[in-house]
């Protein structure tokens, strides 16, 4: 009786088995649920900077086998970079592609690498983002953002509606700054200028009603904006180079699975780091499509670009201190003078 009790005992646990395994078989297999990354950018759609976004979105939904989703928003629809910031911290936009004036509204000390002529060319950015990446990676993280990627997209030259080679020509003009850099609008104007603090979405209307009559902008982004047609005088120098990152909440990035970081940085990293001999070689070709429709560029002498490094000096020194640390400032330098001596 015992041996027939156990025998029925054991053919119900087989039994019992054989049934969970079939049912977990027929189960679908459930996916974990997708992530979207809202991302937001002043950038226009179509651009190389959008069309960046566009494939950093196609390989990351591939790498992550469709488990991370990015949603972007460019033109600024989601307002300007201060406005997109804001959103960021509470939420309602996870991920930006911002200018240095929007990681300098983060955090100030990234102001250092845009002052005027503190990096003269692409090689001494590219060697100062090298060295300084772990300190701005953590001014970053102090704020509560991570950097995916840095971008670069070529240098500001001066755009006007009439000749300014000169800060003195400069000096009579209306000049565009974007709004929300106090610290910068203090300097220029300590140097003379006449600033109009804008959101960039603005200028062009202020430019047609005569509330702005020159602006410093990189020729694409000139060209693009369409803000060219109403000031068609462009100065020859750089004047500052046009950089940015594209940063995450901390929060929306350690919701990603650990695993995929390594792979979704790299794919960043590699499409940003393309962009830059996409956007120079648009660029040149704004410049010719500008050149026909009426751009003048000025070239500019030695002495009337002496002036322009004087006043920038002069201009900007009280930052050091007030606004950039002078430690990452002296690092900033020293690591310039380690390139420059090289």
């Amino acid at each position: 009786m015992g041996t027939e009790k156990n025998g029925t005992v054991n053919y119900l646990k087989r039994l019992f088995f054989i049934v969970s395994v079939a049912i977990l078989l027929l189960m679908p297999v459930i996916k974990p649920a997708a992530i979207t990354i809202k991302v937001a950018s002043l950038v226009p759609e179509g651009s190389p900077w959008h069309r960046a976004l566009v494939k950093i979105a196609a390989q990351w939904r591939k790498i992550s086998d469709g488990r991370v989703l990015v949603k972007i928003y460019p033109g600024g629809v989601a307002g300007d970079e201060t406005d997109t910031i804001r959103k960021m911290r509470i939420n309602q936009i996870q991920a930006a592609m911002v200018t240095g004036k929007g990681l300098a509204y983060i955090h100030p000390d990234f102001y250092v690498y845009q002052l005027p002529f503190v990096a003269r060319n692409d090689e001494e950015l590219d060697y100062l983002f090298l060295r300084l990446r772990p300190e701005l990676e953590s001014l970053l993280e102090q704020k509560g953002f991570t950097l995916l990627a840095f971008s670069k997209s070529g240098w500001l030259r001066f755009f006007a509606s009439k000749e300014a080679e000169t800060p003195e020509q400069m000096r009579k003009l209306k000049l565009f700054s974007l709004e929300g850099h106090a610290s910068i609008d203090r300097a220029m104007q300590a140097m003379g200028f006449q600033i109009v603090p804008l959101k960039a979405n603005d200028v062009f209307a202020a430019m047609q009603g005569g509330m702005v009559e020159a602006f410093a902008a990189a020729p694409l982004v000139a060209a693009s904006m369409q803000w060219f047609a109403l000031a068609p005088n462009m100065n020859s120098f750089y004047w500052t180079p046009l950089t940015g990152a594209l940063i995450m909440t901390d929060r929306a990035w350690s919701m990603i699975p650990s695993g995929l970081h390594s792979q979704l940085l790299a794919s960043a990293e590699s499409i940003m780091h393309d962009l830059y001999t996409e956007a120079m070689e648009v660029e040149q070709q704004a410049i010719d499509i500008m050149k026909e429709n009426g751009l003048v560029i000025h070239p500019i002498s030695e002495d009337n670009l002496e002036k322009w490094r004087q006043i920038a000096v002069s201009g900007f020194s009280f930052l050091i201190g007030d606004t950039i640390s002078p430690e990452i400032y002296e690092q900033t330098m020293d690591i310039l003078e380690e390139f420059r001596n090289h």
